[in-house]
Protein backbone atom coordinates (compact mmCIF):
# COMPACT_ATOMS: atom_id res chain seq x y z
CA UNK A 1 0.00 0.00 0.00
CA UNK A 2 3.13 2.59 0.34
CA UNK A 3 4.14 1.92 -2.81
CA UNK A 4 0.36 2.63 -4.06
CA UNK A 5 0.68 6.24 -1.70
CA UNK A 6 3.58 7.15 -3.02
CA UNK A 7 2.84 6.75 -6.75
CA UNK A 8 -0.07 8.75 -5.93
CA UNK A 9 1.84 11.57 -4.30
CA UNK A 10 4.62 11.54 -7.05
CA UNK A 11 1.86 12.27 -9.66
CA UNK A 12 -0.87 14.80 -7.72
CA UNK A 13 0.21 17.80 -10.35
CA UNK A 14 -0.27 15.41 -13.51
CA UNK A 15 -3.25 14.18 -11.73
CA UNK A 16 -4.77 17.62 -11.69
CA UNK A 17 -3.59 18.60 -15.14
CA UNK A 18 -5.20 15.83 -16.73
CA UNK A 19 -8.79 16.58 -14.52
CA UNK A 20 -8.50 20.21 -15.79
CA UNK A 21 -8.14 18.83 -19.36
CA UNK A 22 -11.98 16.83 -18.75
CA UNK A 23 -13.09 20.04 -16.79
CA UNK A 24 -12.56 22.25 -20.38
CA UNK A 25 -15.34 19.64 -22.05
CA UNK A 26 -18.90 21.48 -21.91
CA UNK A 27 -20.31 17.84 -21.44
CA UNK A 28 -23.76 19.23 -20.79
CA UNK A 29 -26.49 15.82 -21.57
CA UNK A 30 -29.36 18.42 -21.30
CA UNK A 31 -28.91 21.00 -23.83
CA UNK A 32 -28.28 19.46 -27.60
CA UNK A 33 -26.25 22.26 -28.66
CA UNK A 34 -23.78 20.54 -26.71
CA UNK A 35 -23.84 16.99 -27.91
CA UNK A 36 -20.86 16.92 -29.31
CA UNK A 37 -19.01 18.22 -26.31
CA UNK A 38 -20.71 15.12 -24.36
CA UNK A 39 -19.48 12.40 -26.90
CA UNK A 40 -16.14 13.76 -27.19
CA UNK A 41 -16.12 13.59 -23.63
CA UNK A 42 -16.96 9.96 -23.16
CA UNK A 43 -13.69 9.54 -26.02
CA UNK A 44 -11.23 11.52 -23.63
CA UNK A 45 -12.94 8.87 -20.98
CA UNK A 46 -12.58 6.11 -22.97
CA UNK A 47 -8.61 7.27 -22.79
CA UNK A 48 -8.11 7.88 -19.77
CA UNK A 49 -9.03 4.10 -18.63
CA UNK A 50 -6.85 2.80 -21.92
CA UNK A 51 -4.12 4.89 -20.04
CA UNK A 52 -4.64 3.55 -16.62
CA UNK A 53 -4.37 0.05 -17.96
CA UNK A 54 -8.13 -1.49 -18.25
CA UNK A 55 -8.43 -3.46 -20.87
CA UNK A 56 -11.54 -3.98 -23.53
CA UNK A 57 -12.46 -0.04 -23.10
CA UNK A 58 -15.65 0.65 -25.32
CA UNK A 59 -17.56 3.41 -25.73
CA UNK A 60 -21.32 1.78 -25.56
CA UNK A 61 -24.07 3.25 -27.95
CA UNK A 62 -27.15 3.49 -26.53
CA UNK A 63 -30.37 5.18 -27.52
CA UNK A 64 -29.02 8.39 -26.24
CA UNK A 65 -25.11 9.23 -24.87
CA UNK A 66 -22.84 6.42 -24.67
CA UNK A 67 -21.37 4.11 -22.10
CA UNK A 68 -18.13 4.03 -21.69
CA UNK A 69 -17.26 0.35 -20.40
CA UNK A 70 -13.59 -1.01 -19.13
CA UNK A 71 -12.05 -3.72 -17.03
CA UNK A 72 -9.48 -5.65 -15.59
CA UNK A 73 -10.11 -9.01 -15.27
CA UNK A 74 -7.08 -10.28 -12.97
CA UNK A 75 -8.42 -13.75 -11.20
CA UNK A 76 -11.99 -15.23 -11.62
CA UNK A 77 -11.38 -16.59 -7.70
CA UNK A 78 -11.24 -12.70 -6.72
CA UNK A 79 -14.40 -10.40 -6.13
CA UNK A 80 -15.25 -8.36 -8.45
CA UNK A 81 -15.76 -4.61 -8.17
CA UNK A 82 -17.88 -2.75 -10.78
CA UNK A 83 -17.25 1.35 -10.42
CA UNK A 84 -19.66 3.63 -11.51
CA UNK A 85 -19.82 7.33 -12.72
CA UNK A 86 -21.25 9.88 -14.55
CA UNK A 87 -19.17 12.37 -17.72
CA UNK A 88 -22.10 14.43 -18.09
CA UNK A 89 -22.86 18.12 -16.23
CA UNK A 90 -25.55 20.22 -15.20
CA UNK A 91 -26.16 23.37 -17.25
CA UNK A 92 -24.30 26.38 -16.05
CA UNK A 93 -26.54 28.79 -16.37
CA UNK A 94 -26.80 31.78 -14.33
CA UNK A 95 -23.63 32.56 -16.28
CA UNK A 96 -23.21 36.03 -14.92
CA UNK A 97 -23.11 34.47 -11.22
CA UNK A 98 -20.06 32.63 -11.94
CA UNK A 99 -16.75 34.20 -10.91
CA UNK A 100 -15.00 33.04 -13.96
CA UNK A 101 -16.60 30.87 -17.26
CA UNK A 102 -17.59 27.70 -15.88
CA UNK A 103 -15.70 25.55 -17.83
CA UNK A 104 -12.10 27.16 -17.87
CA UNK A 105 -11.14 25.64 -13.94
CA UNK A 106 -9.11 27.07 -12.06
CA UNK A 107 -7.43 26.60 -8.70
CA UNK A 108 -8.73 29.28 -5.33
CA UNK A 109 -8.32 28.91 -1.89
CA UNK A 110 -11.31 29.61 0.37
CA UNK A 111 -12.14 29.26 4.36
CA UNK A 112 -13.04 25.45 3.80
CA UNK A 113 -10.70 24.82 1.66
CA UNK A 114 -6.87 26.17 2.63
CA UNK A 115 -5.41 23.87 0.28
CA UNK A 116 -6.89 25.54 -2.44
CA UNK A 117 -10.20 23.79 -4.25
CA UNK A 118 -10.54 23.80 -7.99
CA UNK A 119 -13.84 25.94 -9.77
CA UNK A 120 -15.53 24.65 -12.67
CA UNK A 121 -18.96 22.84 -13.61
CA UNK A 122 -18.46 19.47 -13.21
CA UNK A 123 -15.61 19.57 -10.58
CA UNK A 124 -17.58 17.44 -7.85
CA UNK A 125 -20.22 16.70 -9.43
CA UNK A 126 -19.24 13.57 -10.95
CA UNK A 127 -16.02 14.17 -13.42
CA UNK A 128 -13.60 14.83 -9.96
CA UNK A 129 -15.04 12.65 -8.17
CA UNK A 130 -15.07 9.59 -11.06
CA UNK A 131 -11.66 10.54 -11.61
CA UNK A 132 -10.15 9.77 -8.49
CA UNK A 133 -11.20 6.55 -9.15
CA UNK A 134 -9.53 5.91 -12.51
CA UNK A 135 -6.24 7.68 -11.05
CA UNK A 136 -6.50 5.35 -7.64
CA UNK A 137 -6.94 2.39 -10.37
CA UNK A 138 -3.90 3.52 -12.16
CA UNK A 139 -1.60 4.26 -9.39
CA UNK A 140 -2.42 -0.02 -8.28
CA UNK A 141 -2.28 -1.59 -11.37
CA UNK A 142 1.45 0.90 -11.99
CA UNK A 143 2.31 -0.46 -8.74
CA UNK A 144 1.17 -3.97 -9.43
CA UNK A 145 -1.12 -3.61 -6.22
CA UNK A 146 -4.81 -4.31 -7.55
CA UNK A 147 -6.12 -6.57 -5.31
CA UNK A 148 -9.18 -7.71 -7.37
CA UNK A 149 -11.35 -7.38 -10.26
CA UNK A 150 -12.42 -4.23 -11.28
CA UNK A 151 -14.95 -2.87 -14.10
CA UNK A 152 -16.02 0.87 -15.18
CA UNK A 153 -18.96 2.15 -16.21
CA UNK A 154 -19.14 6.28 -17.04
CA UNK A 155 -22.24 6.72 -18.71
CA UNK A 156 -23.53 10.72 -19.86
CA UNK A 157 -27.34 11.11 -18.93
CA UNK A 158 -27.23 11.19 -15.23
CA UNK A 159 -28.03 14.69 -15.21
CA UNK A 160 -31.07 13.90 -17.29
CA UNK A 161 -32.48 11.11 -15.41
CA UNK A 162 -29.70 7.87 -17.06
CA UNK A 163 -32.49 6.97 -19.68
CA UNK A 164 -30.64 4.83 -21.42
CA UNK A 165 -29.22 3.31 -18.67
CA UNK A 166 -31.11 1.24 -17.26
CA UNK A 167 -31.93 -1.02 -20.63
CA UNK A 168 -28.26 -0.99 -21.33
CA UNK A 169 -27.76 -2.65 -17.93
CA UNK A 170 -30.48 -5.41 -18.16
CA UNK A 171 -29.04 -5.80 -21.65
CA UNK A 172 -25.36 -6.51 -20.35
CA UNK A 173 -26.08 -8.62 -16.82
CA UNK A 174 -23.51 -11.15 -18.01
CA UNK A 175 -20.83 -8.33 -18.65
CA UNK A 176 -21.38 -6.75 -15.46
CA UNK A 177 -21.33 -9.25 -13.06
CA UNK A 178 -19.47 -8.37 -9.87
CA UNK A 179 -20.05 -8.56 -6.30
CA UNK A 180 -19.97 -4.36 -5.61
CA UNK A 181 -20.64 -1.66 -7.02
CA UNK A 182 -18.51 1.57 -6.24
CA UNK A 183 -19.98 5.00 -6.14
CA UNK A 184 -18.36 8.42 -5.71
CA UNK A 185 -20.91 10.66 -6.73
CA UNK A 186 -21.95 11.99 -2.48
CA UNK A 187 -20.48 13.86 -0.20
CA UNK A 188 -19.05 13.50 3.32
CA UNK A 189 -20.11 15.42 6.51
CA UNK A 190 -17.10 17.56 6.48
CA UNK A 191 -13.67 17.03 6.55
CA UNK A 192 -13.07 17.23 10.02
CA UNK A 193 -16.00 14.34 9.96
CA UNK A 194 -15.86 12.45 7.39
CA UNK A 195 -18.34 10.16 6.78
CA UNK A 196 -19.64 6.96 4.63
CA UNK A 197 -23.15 7.79 3.16
CA UNK A 198 -25.07 4.68 3.74
CA UNK A 199 -28.45 5.63 2.12
CA UNK A 200 -30.67 7.99 -0.44
CA UNK A 201 -33.54 9.26 -0.56
CA UNK A 202 -36.07 8.22 -3.47
CA UNK A 203 -37.82 10.89 -6.26
CA UNK A 204 -41.14 11.45 -7.59
CA UNK A 205 -41.04 14.55 -10.03
CA UNK A 206 -44.26 16.44 -11.74
CA UNK A 207 -45.23 19.30 -13.69
CA UNK A 208 -48.00 20.66 -12.59
CA UNK A 209 -51.23 22.61 -15.00
CA UNK A 210 -53.91 24.80 -13.73
CA UNK A 211 -56.14 26.01 -16.90
CA UNK A 212 -58.51 28.47 -16.67
CA UNK A 213 -60.05 30.95 -19.01
CA UNK A 214 -59.63 29.66 -22.83
CA UNK A 215 -57.25 32.34 -23.48
CA UNK A 216 -55.34 35.58 -22.24
CA UNK A 217 -57.76 38.34 -20.81
CA UNK A 218 -57.38 41.92 -20.85
CA UNK A 219 -56.94 42.44 -16.45
CA UNK A 220 -58.79 45.31 -16.28
CA UNK A 221 -62.17 43.93 -18.54
CA UNK A 222 -62.30 40.74 -16.32
CA UNK A 223 -59.95 41.00 -13.39
CA UNK A 224 -62.45 40.20 -9.94
CA UNK A 225 -64.93 38.16 -12.01
CA UNK A 226 -62.91 35.25 -13.40
CA UNK A 227 -59.82 33.00 -11.75
CA UNK A 228 -56.28 33.99 -12.11
CA UNK A 229 -54.69 30.74 -12.56
CA UNK A 230 -51.59 31.75 -11.13
CA UNK A 231 -53.54 33.04 -7.77
CA UNK A 232 -55.32 29.27 -8.11
CA UNK A 233 -51.92 27.54 -8.59
CA UNK A 234 -50.09 29.66 -5.45
CA UNK A 235 -53.04 28.28 -3.34
CA UNK A 236 -52.40 25.39 -4.15
CA UNK A 237 -48.99 24.61 -3.60
CA UNK A 238 -49.29 26.55 -0.03
CA UNK A 239 -52.03 24.13 0.98
CA UNK A 240 -49.24 20.89 0.27
CA UNK A 241 -47.77 21.68 3.25
CA UNK A 242 -49.32 22.45 6.87
CA UNK A 243 -48.19 24.68 9.69
CA UNK A 244 -46.10 21.60 11.10
CA UNK A 245 -44.32 21.13 7.80
CA UNK A 246 -46.00 18.29 7.29
CA UNK A 247 -46.98 17.07 3.71
CA UNK A 248 -50.85 16.98 3.31
CA UNK A 249 -51.32 14.92 0.51
CA UNK A 250 -53.31 12.29 1.85
CA UNK A 251 -51.76 8.54 2.30
CA UNK A 252 -48.33 10.19 1.78
CA UNK A 253 -47.19 8.69 5.05
CA UNK A 254 -48.16 5.36 4.91
CA UNK A 255 -45.25 3.97 4.09
CA UNK A 256 -42.72 6.05 5.19
CA UNK A 257 -40.06 3.83 7.47
CA UNK A 258 -40.17 4.42 11.44
CA UNK A 259 -36.64 4.80 11.91
CA UNK A 260 -35.62 3.72 15.73
CA UNK A 261 -34.60 5.81 18.07
CA UNK A 262 -31.22 4.19 18.72
CA UNK A 263 -30.33 4.81 15.02
CA UNK A 264 -31.08 8.27 15.22
CA UNK A 265 -29.75 8.71 18.33
CA UNK A 266 -26.53 8.08 16.31
CA UNK A 267 -27.58 9.95 13.19
CA UNK A 268 -27.44 13.21 15.51
CA UNK A 269 -23.60 12.65 16.83
CA UNK A 270 -22.32 14.37 14.17
CA UNK A 271 -21.26 17.64 15.15
CA UNK A 272 -24.06 19.67 13.45
CA UNK A 273 -23.90 23.30 13.61
CA UNK A 274 -26.72 24.90 13.53
CA UNK A 275 -25.83 28.61 13.32
CA UNK A 276 -22.73 27.66 10.18
CA UNK A 277 -25.76 25.75 8.03
CA UNK A 278 -27.53 29.23 8.07
CA UNK A 279 -25.15 31.27 7.66
CA UNK A 280 -23.76 28.87 5.11
CA UNK A 281 -26.77 29.50 2.79
CA UNK A 282 -27.56 33.16 3.88
CA UNK A 283 -30.63 32.63 6.57
CA UNK A 284 -31.75 33.97 9.47
CA UNK A 285 -33.45 31.06 10.29
CA UNK A 286 -34.73 27.31 9.40
CA UNK A 287 -37.99 25.37 8.91
CA UNK A 288 -39.49 22.02 8.14
CA UNK A 289 -41.77 18.84 9.38
CA UNK A 290 -41.99 19.28 13.83
CA UNK A 291 -40.26 17.03 16.16
CA UNK A 292 -37.01 16.45 13.50
CA UNK A 293 -33.35 17.81 13.60
CA UNK A 294 -31.97 19.72 10.56
CA UNK A 295 -29.97 15.75 10.09
CA UNK A 296 -32.83 13.99 10.02
CA UNK A 297 -35.73 16.63 8.27
CA UNK A 298 -32.55 16.35 5.30
CA UNK A 299 -31.97 12.48 5.50
CA UNK A 300 -34.57 10.21 6.64
CA UNK A 301 -38.04 12.36 6.46
CA UNK A 302 -39.51 12.82 2.89
CA UNK A 303 -40.16 16.61 1.51
CA UNK A 304 -41.63 18.27 -1.31
CA UNK A 305 -41.03 21.12 -3.05
CA UNK A 306 -41.81 23.47 -5.59
CA UNK A 307 -38.82 23.72 -8.20
CA UNK A 308 -40.03 26.23 -10.76
CA UNK A 309 -43.44 28.66 -11.18
CA UNK A 310 -44.62 30.35 -13.65
CA UNK A 311 -47.60 31.90 -15.89
CA UNK A 312 -48.17 35.18 -18.11
CA UNK A 313 -45.96 37.60 -18.86
CA UNK A 314 -42.32 37.54 -17.83
CA UNK A 315 -40.99 40.11 -20.55
CA UNK A 316 -39.34 43.18 -20.24
CA UNK A 317 -41.94 46.24 -19.67
CA UNK A 318 -45.77 45.77 -18.58
CA UNK A 319 -48.49 43.38 -19.97
CA UNK A 320 -52.06 43.55 -17.84
CA UNK A 321 -53.23 39.99 -18.70
CA UNK A 322 -54.87 37.67 -16.92
CA UNK A 323 -52.92 34.66 -17.83
CA UNK A 324 -54.71 31.48 -19.31
CA UNK A 325 -52.63 28.60 -17.61
CA UNK A 326 -50.24 28.60 -14.86
CA UNK A 327 -47.31 25.37 -14.71
CA UNK A 328 -45.00 24.67 -11.72
CA UNK A 329 -42.87 21.63 -11.32
CA UNK A 330 -42.87 20.04 -7.95
CA UNK A 331 -40.25 17.58 -6.39
CA UNK A 332 -40.82 15.06 -3.68
CA UNK A 333 -37.77 13.36 -2.19
CA UNK A 334 -38.75 10.38 -0.90
CA UNK A 335 -36.99 7.39 2.05
CA UNK A 336 -37.58 3.99 2.24
CA UNK A 337 -41.10 1.71 1.90
CA UNK A 338 -41.90 4.84 -0.54
CA UNK A 339 -42.22 4.01 -3.65
CA UNK A 340 -42.54 7.16 -7.00
CA UNK A 341 -45.36 5.48 -8.49
CA UNK A 342 -47.46 5.84 -5.01
CA UNK A 343 -46.01 8.86 -4.33
CA UNK A 344 -47.34 10.34 -7.48
CA UNK A 345 -50.23 8.62 -7.71
CA UNK A 346 -51.19 9.88 -4.10
CA UNK A 347 -50.08 13.38 -5.25
CA UNK A 348 -52.12 13.43 -8.44
CA UNK A 349 -55.42 12.33 -6.82
CA UNK A 350 -54.89 14.79 -3.76
CA UNK A 351 -54.25 17.63 -6.28
CA UNK A 352 -56.96 17.24 -8.64
CA UNK A 353 -59.08 17.21 -5.51
CA UNK A 354 -58.00 20.09 -3.75
CA UNK A 355 -58.37 22.02 -7.59
CA UNK A 356 -61.48 24.67 -7.79
CA UNK A 357 -64.34 23.70 -9.85
CA UNK A 358 -63.54 26.88 -11.86
CA UNK A 359 -60.28 25.69 -13.33
CA UNK A 360 -58.71 22.64 -14.98
CA UNK A 361 -55.86 20.86 -13.76
CA UNK A 362 -53.17 18.30 -15.28
CA UNK A 363 -50.44 16.69 -13.47
CA UNK A 364 -47.47 15.03 -16.01
CA UNK A 365 -45.11 12.84 -14.26
CA UNK A 366 -41.56 12.98 -14.82
CA UNK A 367 -38.56 11.15 -13.89
CA UNK A 368 -38.71 9.06 -10.39
CA UNK A 369 -36.40 6.80 -8.29
CA UNK A 370 -36.79 4.62 -5.35
CA UNK A 371 -34.68 5.12 -2.13
CA UNK A 372 -31.79 3.08 -1.01
CA UNK A 373 -29.99 2.00 2.03
CA UNK A 374 -26.66 0.35 2.79
CA UNK A 375 -26.81 -1.45 5.99
CA UNK A 376 -24.00 -0.94 8.67
CA UNK A 377 -23.18 -4.58 9.18
CA UNK A 378 -22.44 -5.41 5.56
CA UNK A 379 -18.80 -6.03 3.95
CA UNK A 380 -19.49 -2.85 1.59
CA UNK A 381 -19.71 -0.26 4.35
CA UNK A 382 -17.12 -1.82 6.82
CA UNK A 383 -14.75 -1.96 3.82
CA UNK A 384 -14.96 1.81 2.82
CA UNK A 385 -15.46 2.78 6.76
CA UNK A 386 -11.54 0.97 7.52
CA UNK A 387 -10.28 2.77 4.32
CA UNK A 388 -11.39 6.18 5.07
CA UNK A 389 -10.28 5.81 8.67
CA UNK A 390 -7.15 4.91 7.85
CA UNK A 391 -7.10 7.85 5.24
CA UNK A 392 -8.12 10.75 7.49
CA UNK A 393 -6.69 9.02 10.73
CA UNK A 394 -10.49 9.47 12.60
CA UNK A 395 -13.29 8.17 12.98
CA UNK A 396 -16.27 7.89 10.65
CA UNK A 397 -19.77 7.27 10.97
CA UNK A 398 -22.60 6.61 8.55
CA UNK A 399 -24.59 9.26 7.02
CA UNK A 400 -27.33 9.51 5.21
CA UNK A 401 -28.00 11.75 2.14
CA UNK A 402 -30.84 13.63 1.01
CA UNK A 403 -30.17 13.43 -2.72
CA UNK A 404 -30.87 10.58 -4.78
CA UNK A 405 -28.90 8.35 -7.09
CA UNK A 406 -32.02 5.99 -8.40
CA UNK A 407 -29.80 3.68 -10.86
CA UNK A 408 -28.54 2.52 -7.08
CA UNK A 409 -31.85 0.16 -6.85
CA UNK A 410 -31.77 -0.58 -10.17
CA UNK A 411 -28.35 -1.47 -9.94
CA UNK A 412 -29.33 -4.04 -6.50
CA UNK A 413 -32.24 -5.30 -8.68
CA UNK A 414 -30.47 -6.11 -11.57
CA UNK A 415 -27.29 -7.31 -11.08
CA UNK A 416 -27.78 -8.47 -7.24
CA UNK A 417 -24.99 -6.41 -5.68
CA UNK A 418 -24.80 -3.28 -3.15
CA UNK A 419 -23.65 0.00 -3.75
CA UNK A 420 -21.38 1.20 -1.47
CA UNK A 421 -21.47 5.08 -1.80
CA UNK A 422 -17.66 6.63 -1.22
CA UNK A 423 -18.08 10.07 -2.22
CA UNK A 424 -15.61 12.78 -0.96
CA UNK A 425 -17.46 16.15 -1.96
CA UNK A 426 -18.85 18.58 0.66
CA UNK A 427 -22.26 20.00 0.17
CA UNK A 428 -21.03 23.19 0.24
CA UNK A 429 -19.82 22.74 -2.68
CA UNK A 430 -22.19 24.21 -5.06
CA UNK A 431 -22.79 21.47 -7.01
CA UNK A 432 -25.72 22.37 -9.92
CA UNK A 433 -25.10 25.84 -8.62
CA UNK A 434 -23.01 28.63 -9.97
CA UNK A 435 -18.96 28.79 -8.90
CA UNK A 436 -18.79 24.82 -8.75
CA UNK A 437 -16.06 24.35 -6.46
CA UNK A 438 -14.14 20.34 -5.19
CA UNK A 439 -11.20 20.81 -2.73
CA UNK A 440 -7.49 19.82 -3.67
CA UNK A 441 -8.09 17.89 -0.29
CA UNK A 442 -10.61 15.86 -0.94
CA UNK A 443 -9.95 14.92 -4.45
CA UNK A 444 -6.53 13.97 -2.62
CA UNK A 445 -7.86 12.25 -0.25
CA UNK A 446 -10.12 9.90 -2.43
CA UNK A 447 -7.86 8.73 -4.53
CA UNK A 448 -5.71 7.55 -1.38
CA UNK A 449 -9.14 5.56 0.09
CA UNK A 450 -9.98 4.05 -2.53
CA UNK A 451 -7.03 1.87 -2.97
CA UNK A 452 -7.59 1.06 0.69
CA UNK A 453 -11.29 0.09 0.06
CA UNK A 454 -10.18 -2.64 -2.22
CA UNK A 455 -7.56 -4.03 -0.25
CA UNK A 456 -10.16 -4.33 2.56
CA UNK A 457 -13.17 -5.31 0.23
CA UNK A 458 -10.53 -8.44 -1.15
CA UNK A 459 -9.73 -9.68 2.07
Amino acid sequence: MQETLNYINENKQRFVDELFELLRIPSISADPAYSNDVLKCAEVCAEHLKNAGADNVEVCATKGYPIVFGEKLIDEKLPTVLVYGHYDVQPADPLELWKKPPFEPYIEKTKLHPDGAIFARGSADDKGQFFMQIKAFEAMMKTNTLPCNVKFILEGEEEVGSVSLGSWVNENKDKLSCDCILISDTHIYSNEQPTVTTGLRGLSYVEVEVEGPNRDLHSGLYGGAVPNPIHVLSRMIAKLIDDDGRITIDGFYDNVETVSDEERAEMNKLKDNPAEFKKSIGLNDVEGEKGYTTLERTSIRPTLDCNGIWGGYTGEGAKTVIPSKAFAKISMRLVPYQTPEEITEKFTKYFEKIAPANVRVKVTPHHGGMPYVLPTDTKEYLAAKNAMQTAFGKEVFPYRGGGSIPITSMFEQVLGAKSVLMGFGLDSDAIHSPNEHYGLFNFYKGIESIPMFFENYSK
